[in-house]
């Protein structure tokens, strides 16, 4: 039962990141509300997704095992990271945007499904979330295996949810205060992460 908080320090570490609004979910739910080829899309970004946390969680766990002083940069460079992406969302809560789903002519699903592989793999940000943030994380586990399946089960359920419930929840996604309401959930959950990390090392 212990090992538990390791898939839902996954769950919530990969939640709380993947779920503050941008090119991605912007992309995602743009399509879902055209209902153009969105099913293929939230696929695509649920694979990256997968590949990407595994590979850095199981990558950096060979590294930090291997050097202590590495582990504990590590570690304070997520727990600063994690603060830093709070307070972001914070500033976001208080400013917030409505998304704004741009109305194109009609795409084939190879040009949808590229797209979407540029707006995942070509944006920095995935990079520093996925095998840098999550995988340092991940790597300082005692069951890595079951925080990847907890940051895995957050992609899949929020992209799931982004993909079949877009046309639903267009009106609700339409007002600033969803997604202040969003961004503050986003604070609150890096802000317990970052706390755990750091009791971690005591």
């Amino acid at each position: 039962m212990f090992y538990l908080s390791n898939f839902f320090t996954g769950l919530f570490t990969a939640g709380g990141l993947i779920m503050a609004i941008g090119a991605q979910n912007a992309f995602v739910l743009g399509q879902a509300l055209r209902r153009e080829h969105h099913l293929g899309a939230a696929m695509v970004c649920m694979l990256c997704d997968a590949l990407l946390i595994t590979a850095g969680t199981f990558g950096l766990a060979s590294l930090l095992q291997r050097h202590a002083l590495l582990l504990e940069l590590t570690r304070w460079g997520g727990v600063a990271f994690l603060v830093c992406y709070a307070l972001l969302a914070l500033k976001r809560a208080c400013a917030p945007q409505a998304l704004d789903a741009m109305h194109r002519a009609p795409r084939s699903r190879l040009a949808v499904l590229l797209a979407t592989l540029a707006v995942t793999l070509l944006n920095p940000h995935v990079y520093i979330d996925t095998l840098v943030l999550i995988g340092s994380i991940g790597a300082q586990q005692r069951m890595p295996e079951l925080f990847v399946l907890g940051a895995v089960s957050a992609s899949v359920l929020w992209f799931s949810g982004l993909a079949l419930g877009a046309a639903r929840l267009a009106p609700l996604l339409s007002r600033p205060m969803t997604w202040r309401l969003i961004d503050g959930g986003v604070a609150v959950m890096m802000l317990t992460v970052a706390w755990s990390l750091a009791r971690s090392a005591s």
